[in-house]
């Protein structure tokens, strides 16, 4: 089993307020969902400064998970609501909810389907219109299907899925087609011994964006302070 590393690029700011769900790359800015009762948001960010522009606030009873851009919408789970959000990609206006069972924890899109994780072990594969379920497939590891509540925030790039491993400093890459992990990513190094230290409890690895254009990654964590532009390599 390949480990990699995180190789680090660029450091950039980000909201220490800001528990981090979900996380995209969409010209040129960050778009994040954050979470927590009362505290989950909508949020369109300047990589430079690490402030939001754009703000959209979730009623106190919503605590908001992954996020996901298809064509000119943004799509925005909830944990335990079983509802989606369907926002306008470049206003925030809300166009409509949808409703799934289950509880939503990370998206990503791959230009023909939604992937979901949902606490379990399994990964499933959606309609991006829609929203229906058209499969449930499970993650596995040297093809042992692997412990549930692991899979978190999702980024599909090529034929690969890239998911947090929630509660850990990991991150799977997963081959989309079989759903084995095909790789481990090791980000401990990430931050030093005393920026542990500091964290609120809960404040773990999370979000991964993909940037195409430079073929590189953007990682960070639940209010983690920096976020990191990244290439995986060989550890």
């Amino acid at each position: 089993m390949p480990v990699l590393v995180p190789e680090v690029i660029r450091v950039y700011p980000h909201a220490a307020t800001a528990f981090t769900q979900g996380l995209i790359w969409e010209g040129g800015y960050l778009y994040e969902s954050t979470g927590l009762w009362g505290e989950s948001s909508l949020r369109r960010v300047d990589i430079d400064s690490g402030e939001a522009d754009e703000i959209l606030t979730l009623a106190d009873d919503y605590f908001a998970e992954g996020l996901e851009r298809v064509g000119d919408q943004l799509i925005q789970l909830t944990w335990r609501a079983g509802i989606a959000f369907v926002y306008d990609f470049e206003t925030f206006e809300l166009l409509r909810s949808i409703d799934y069972k289950g509880e939503g924890w990370g998206l990503c899109y791959d230009g023909r389907y939604l992937f979901m994780s949902d606490s379990t072990s399994h990964i499933a594969i959606r309609d991006p219109q829609t929203f229906a379920l058209i499969f449930r497939g499970a993650v596995t590891l040297d093809g042992r299907i692997i412990p549930p509540q692991l899979l978190n925030e999702l980024e599909c790039v090529g034929d690969h899925i890239y998911a947090n491993a929630w509660n850990t400093d990991y991150i799977f890459r997963i081959d989309k087609y079989t759903g084995e992990i095909s790789a481990l990513i090791d980000a401990s190094a990430l931050l030093t011994d005393a920026e542990r230290d500091d964290l609120s409890p809960g404040s773990v690895l999370n979000g991964i964006a993909w940037n195409p254009e430079s073929e590189t990654f953007y990682i960070t964590g639940k209010n983690w302070n920096k976020l990191f532009e990244v290439v995986f390599v060989p550890n």
